[in-house]
């Protein structure tokens, strides 16, 4: 029922910016977790960042300091400013959305969104 749709994915050089969106539609009251992900080629999907509903952010190491991940309770929204891009970001990034309460009241595990491509390379 709960659907995540990512946007914001490009080719970008080193040393540039991006923005990532995710918004997770459905009968949803609440989201508890949001965050991305992202998997390399070859490589295990690992953690990004992650963001509750009441603001507390978790970073990967490798990202700290030029990734900012916030969100928009209101909309269900969650965005990823990445800054200072860099090739080994590039990946293949995905949505997540953990604990989400329906309208109805109905707590729900995981949902992933589609993925979108990062491309950084000059």
């Amino acid at each position: 029922q709960v659907q995540l749709v990512e946007s914001g994915g490009g080719l970008v050089q080193p040393g540039g910016s991006l923005r990532l969106s995710c918004a997770a539609s459905g009968r949803i009251f609440s989201i508890y977790a949001m965050g991305w992900y992202r998997q390399a080629p070859g490589k295990q999907r690992e953690l990004v960042a992650t963001i509750t509903s009441a603001g507390s952010t978790n970073y990967a190491d490798s990202v700290k300091g030029r990734f900012t991940i916030s969100r928009d309770n209101a909309k269900n929204t969650v965005y990823l400013q990445m800054n200072s891009l860099k090739p080994e970001d590039t990946a293949v990034y995905y949505c997540n959305a953990d604990g989400v309460m329906t309208i109805a009241r109905m707590l729900t595990s995981d949902y992933w969104g589609q993925g979108t491509q990062v491309t950084v390379s000059s």
